[in-house]
């Protein structure tokens, strides 16, 4: 089996082998389409042509962009988690495809903010970005970040959509020459200035509450799609007992803590990042009917107990081995599972149903249009 990079199904192409050593599967990339797909459209960023390549389904029409990772996410259960699927029906969250990102991270190449080519660490300098929040947008095309030894290697641009706030955090410090547009608007910020203690942050509002994020928290990078995220899972769990005990596991600044759960349910939100405890404490005291208890650890280092049901956001590798074990020791019926990779949801859809839980509803979100990055709620429950 050969992967192709930029090749949509269907089509005939001339393709280059890329050198791997992985015995499976190879690898290789489109120089020429002879006969395209219907659905293969021109470009509409003018940065793909400057070399971007952070949006690598720019030749993907937008109508089925959605559809091309519902495959992906099917195959990959089907091949790598070894699923019988055949009858799970695989629900699907359209969001807008442009303007939507309020958080980007950018090399800085000659003091401005530059994507990575395609599968390189090599910057390309833009003066746009398509895909990005107007706010991000002025930051991108105006913004200096410095020049000379001095210059920051990193910028991250993070805004709030319904609060106005920015904050540009770059790494490791703030250079001399720095400029950003409405300076007296933005939170400027080094990893240095995090390192000597200081904090900064912005407010975001989803599912009607408003979140602070700190500059070294993670949180999704668009507000819309953090809400289809929100929805999910509280369907995904389902209608709980009173006094039922959850589990939030990587629960970030508690955004699921605090919104998916009954006000009658006994929550544990474990994480182990300082700075999205500090958050997830704030944003989780606003609301004084809630029951959160927040444990500071790594997953594969928290003592499980009995629940009713576990929600689990990993990181890109998801939970692998140790994380299905201590998850599956809580004996809860239900298993929610929020996968940003298909190969890591197949990988965790294996080792669940290993340890007797069947993969029972799956949702694709389109968190990121013009991308090919998956993003999926699962609900496994105990066979």
């Amino acid at each position: 089996m050969v992967f192709v990079e930029g090749a949509l199904p269907g089509e005939r192409v001339l393709v280059e082998l890329i050198p791997s050593n992985k015995k499976s599967f190879g690898r290789g990339r489109v120089l020429e389409v002879l006969d395209a797909s219907p659905h293969r459209v021109e470009p509409s960023c003018p940065e793909v042509d400057h070399g971007c390549g952070g949006c690598d389904f720019q030749m993907v029409a937008v109508s089925e962009q959605l559809k091309l990772k519902e495959t992906v996410v099917r195959d990959a259960l089907e091949r790598v988690g070894r699923q019988d699927i055949s009858s799970l029906e695989i629900s699907t969250v359209a969001l807008p495809a442009r303007g939507y990102r309020t958080t980007v991270r950018c090399l800085v190449v000659d003091g401005v903010a530059s994507f990575r080519a395609r599968q390189s660490n090599q910057g390309v300098p833009v003066a746009s970005c398509e895909v990005a929040h107007p706010l991000i947008q002025t930051l991108i095309a105006e913004g200096r970040f410095g020049t000379g030894e001095a210059a920051p290697k990193e910028v991250t641009m993070r805004v709030g959509a319904a609060t106005g706030d920015q904050m540009v955090y770059v790494t490791p410090s703030i250079a001399p020459d720095t400029s950003v547009p409405g300076d007296d608007k933005v939170v400027l910020i080094g990893a240095d200035d995090i390192k000597a203690g200081r904090r900064a942050w912005i407010h975001e509002e989803v599912a009607g509450r408003i979140w602070r994020i700190s500059a070294n928290s993670f949180f999704q990078a668009r507000p819309d799609g953090a809400e289809a995220l929100v929805n999910a899972v509280r369907d995904a769990v389902g209608d709980l007992r009173p006094d039922s005990r959850a589990f939030d596991l990587y629960g970030g600044v508690g955004l699921f803590a605090g919104t998916v759960f009954p006000e009658d349910c006994r929550v544990v939100m474990v994480e182990q990042n300082p700075s999205s405890i500090a958050d997830a404490r704030v944003n989780l005291e606003q609301d004084p009917n809630l029951d959160v208890r927040i444990v500071k650890s790594k997953v594969e280092s928290w003592t499980p107990k009995r629940a009713d049901v576990v929600v689990a956001d990993p990181a890109r590798q998801g939970l692998g081995r140790v994380a299905v074990s201590k998850i599956t020791e809580t004996d809860a019926p239900t298993i929610v599972l929020v996968s940003c990779d298909a190969a890591s949801l197949a990988r965790d859809a294996d080792l669940l149903g290993r340890r007797g839980y069947r993969l029972d509803t799956l949702t694709v979100i389109d968190l990121f249009p013009m991308t090919s990055h998956t993003e999926t709620v699962a609900r496994f429950v105990a066979s």
